[in-house]
């Protein structure tokens, strides 16, 4: 690893202060196990994304990138030209020989995607510009080259347009519950590549503070005087362990329809990886290198990520991650179990359910369409990096 300023492109580009640039380094470094395990095998998939890039006609990507192009602005030494030495810093910390072109799109909503087959395009809005300061931008460029570096946007585009054909063909007998089950496994995948991106805008702008406090304005606003990172991730903390079996259903319902994980949760995962023996590992110089991506084995990557997932769900506090741990091992009345973590509900008496009623008469569970309705606040379009 090497620090100070460097050459890229003919282009010199001093950072504002030394980082530690990962070279070689590949994207499994940073990953999510769940991300880490889909991205092998379909990288195994030999010539599954070179059929699509063949057929690129049909893809919505010529149109996007021309709508840029004369509707945006390109970040150059010329326009945006912090943001430009951002991105080439971004890219040589992680050491990706490609520049991504990058536009600044006027759009008050703060947000970010990185999309395309053949070329990564990063896009930012206005909104996020003016939101965040130098070093947490740094972090969300770092993010989007993150997304580029793992190729995240290949194959987003990829699936995104087969869930988009699938749609098409949703009339089809028992159509809506197979393409319901395809969105839901795409969408779990995209959130666990949104840890994976907030990884790699650890290790490009290497400042967990910087990170923190864009998440947090993300979440509240240009408000920081107002806001504690402390107090920030106890609401992560309260979001996981409280409630009762009924929120553990919210949350799965709220969460369903996004892309993207809370930004508390973001936030909280983002924390425990810095802290974590793999992230030191990485910044001691010790990471999966980019030339044996080729002899990853799919079989053992499907085994890291259960073993993720079983770790998540042995190490959970929320309700229902701990009544499925029981489940698994064996506890005992799990009926009982099941009665007093829905409030009584589940074979409660008459008075009992009296009591947790709401005034309106309407029923204990009424209020459970409307609270998982917005459960995609926050995404402005599914490809949304921010």
């Amino acid at each position: 690893m090497s620090d100070g300023s460097h050459q890229q492109n003919g282009h010199e580009n001093v950072p504002s202060r030394q980082r530690r640039r990962f070279e070689g380094i590949s994207s499994r470094a940073y990953e999510h196990p769940a991300d880490r395990s889909a991205l092998v095998a379909l990288r195994k998939l030999t010539g599954f994304d070179t059929v699509f890039k063949a057929l690129s006609g049909l893809l919505p990507e010529r149109s996007l990138r021309l709508l840029f192009l004369s509707d945006s602005v390109r970040v150059s030494d010329a326009q945006f030209a912090h943001l430009n030495a951002m991105l080439r810093d971004a890219c040589y910390i992680l050491d990706l020989e490609k520049v991504p072109a990058m536009y600044v799109n006027q759009d008050p909503q703060p947000n970010a995607m990185c999309i395309g087959l053949d070329e990564p395009i990063i896009v930012v809005t206005t909104g996020l510009v003016e939101l965040l300061d130098e070093e947490e931008m740094r972090a969300v460029v770092g993010h989007e080259v993150g997304h580029a570096l793992s190729g995240h946007s290949v194959y987003r585009t990829i699936l995104l347009f087969l869930t988009s054909l699938a749609l098409r063909v949703a009339w089809i007998p028992l159509g809506n519950l197979a393409i319901m089950a395809i969105v839901t496994a795409l969408r779990e995948w995209f959130r666990k590549s949104e840890l994976s991106a907030d990884r790699a805008g650890l290790l490009v702008g290497q400042d967990l503070r910087a990170s923190m406090r864009g998440l947090m304005k993300i979440a509240g606003g240009n408000h920081l005087h107002e806001m504690n990172v402390d107090a920030f991730l106890a609401q992560a903390e309260e979001y996981e362990a409280g409630g009762d079996l009924r929120d553990s259903v919210l949350k799965i319902l709220n969460v369903l329809p996004r892309t993207h994980p809370f930004t508390t949760v973001r936030a909280a995962e983002l924390k425990k990886w810095a802290e974590s023996r793999d992230h030191q590992r990485i910044m001691d110089g010790h990471y999966p290198r980019r030339d044996e991506d080729r002899d990853t084995s799919v079989t053992d990557s499907f085994r890291q990520s259960a073993s993720s997932y079983a770790t998540d769900v042995k190490n959970s506090k929320d309700p229902l991650m701990k009544l499925v741990s029981d489940i698994a091992g064996g506890a005992g009345d799990l009926g009982g179990r099941v009665r007093r973590g829905f409030g009584g509900f589940a074979g409660g008496s008459a008075g009992a359910a009296k009591d947790t009623a709401p005034p309106d008469g309407r029923g204990g569970d009424g209020g459970l369409g409307d609270d998982s309705g917005d459960g995609s606040r926050g995404d402005a379009g599914t490809g949304g990096d921010a």
